[in-house]
């Protein structure tokens, strides 16, 4: 799928599930869109088999569940490895989400979170151990996210 054939229907719909997945019904995108029920329900499935939609996933505030420690640790590995250790750097014990990054010397960035250091201090042994280089961590306070706005209806994309 091209963004030339993601409409405003489904940029709403985009934006409709990133807002709240869970209690967003297709009777409710429906009507945000001026379509049916069912014209929702088949633009999701086709969103989610051409792989726009990679999937659903709670929101966890890891803090306020007992794991106060994020961290970020930036990473650097081979290029031609970096994507294969992706797999690997995610059963690592606390980790959490591995972002591939294109720029800088460092193209790994991990987010490993844990309840005390001596739960953290084992994933960069670990990254260690796989023969990545870890430039820096970086402790997180808090982190928040929001609907991409291109996907809202009347947000940039409609100016154009």
């Amino acid at each position: 799928m091209t963004d030339e054939e993601i409409d405003e229907v489904d940029r709403a719909i985009l934006y409709a599930l990133q807002e709240d997945a869970r209690n967003m019904s297709s009777g409710d995108i429906a009507e945000r869109t001026g379509t049916s029920g069912s014209t929702v329900r088949k633009r999701i499935q086709r969103l989610e088999s051409d792989g726009i939609i990679k999937g659903y996933s709670a929101n966890v505030d890891y803090q306020r569940s007992g794991y106060p420690l994020r961290m970020l640790l930036f990473c650097t590995a081979s290029i031609p490895e970096r994507g294969n250790l992706v797999p690997k750097i995610l059963d690592i014990e606390g980790v959490v989400s591995v972002q591939e990054l294109v720029t800088g010397e460092q193209n790994l960035l991990v987010t490993a979170v844990g309840e005390t250091d001596s739960d953290i201090t084992p994933v960069a042994q670990e990254l260690l151990d796989m023969g990545l280089t870890v430039a820096d961590e970086v402790l997180v306070r808090s982190h928040e996210t929001t609907p991409f706005g291109r996907f809202v209806p009347g947000g940039a994309d409609d100016e154009e």
